[in-house]
């Protein structure tokens, strides 16, 4: 694994972090031996408005039955929702190795071992056929990619022709620095962010066809202020994105949401499906 990789790896690594998931659920009374999705929806998505834009995306496509990438999956709350709710057959790729172990411990805690399946590698380079999905799915991780151009071929190569891609990111809105540290990166060395039409050229040149863009930084903003509301009038969660991001965490969300507001960086979603690329 080269030298940027370790680091992106090394920087969302949490030691223990299904044992620390489980042992927060204990101090709230969750019955282990009756676990549900809802229990732990607090810790399950780490991304912007978390579970509820990852249902709205979800909504936007007929999904029924579907063969689904998770590219980025994090501990594998989207998965566990499409296998859920859409019975998709969903697959889930992350970097982190202790992501990964946590997303097949906590698919097996809430009885959905069999309709999820996990894999850690390397988004360059996905480990799958061509033509395997019909809808591959990536939330919250361009911003770690250097290489976009390769990330955004193999996201091409493993979908089925007209398979769809949706994606919904943090990008740049211009070339203003931005105040680390932030959830994917604690300085500018691992944090790529690109800018729209940067990304929309990319899958242009892939001959992707565009569905739509939504700007999601209005919701995310208000999403943020609620949280830190929330945070003033009760405490801290006892499970919540702090599992994941550790001591920092509301200086994280602080910088995140300041960069919103000041427009330097956005939130977009984004559907396309797949034509035939250009560079053949």
């Amino acid at each position: 694994m080269g030298i940027l990789l370790t680091e992106i790896e090394k920087h969302y690594f949490r030691i223990n972090l299904y044992e620390n998931i489980v042992n927060q659920l204990k101090e709230l009374n969750v019955d282990l031996s009756n676990i549900h999705r809802k229990d732990i929806a607090s810790v399950d998505e780490f991304h912007v408005r978390g579970a509820q834009v990852s249902k709205e995306l979800a909504d936007c496509l007929a999904l029924n039955g579907a063969k689904v990438l998770d590219v980025g999956c994090g501990i594998g709350g989207p998965c566990r929702m499409l296998a859920d709710e859409y019975n998709c057959e969903v697959t889930g790729i992350d970097l982190s190795h202790e992501f990964i172990d946590t997303a097949q411990k906590l698919s097996s805690l809430t009885g959905l071992s069999e309709a999820t399946n996990f894999v850690q590698g390397d988004a360059l380079s996905l480990p799958f056929k061509d033509q395997t999905f019909d809808v591959v799915w990536s939330q919250h991780v361009q911003m770690n990619i250097f290489n976009k151009a390769q990330f955004y071929a193999e996201i091409h190569r493993v979908l089925k022709p007209n398979g769809s891609f949706i994606y919904y990111d943090i990008l740049k809105k211009n070339n203003e620095p931005i105040e680390y540290p932030m959830p994917w990166a604690n300085n500018s060395d691992i944090s790529f962010l690109a800018k729209p039409e940067e990304i929309e050229s990319l899958l242009w040149e892939l001959k992707f066809e565009k569905v739509r863009f939504t700007d999601q930084t209005k919701p995310g903003i208000e999403f943020f202020e609620n949280h830190l509301q929330n945070i003033t009038q009760n405490g801290p969660p006892k499970l919540g994105l702090n599992v994941l991001m550790g001591v920092s965490t509301m200086t994280k969300i602080g910088n995140l949401l300041t960069g919103l507001k000041e427009k330097k960086i956005m939130l977009q979603s984004g559907i396309y499906k797949k034509g035939f690329s250009r560079l053949n």
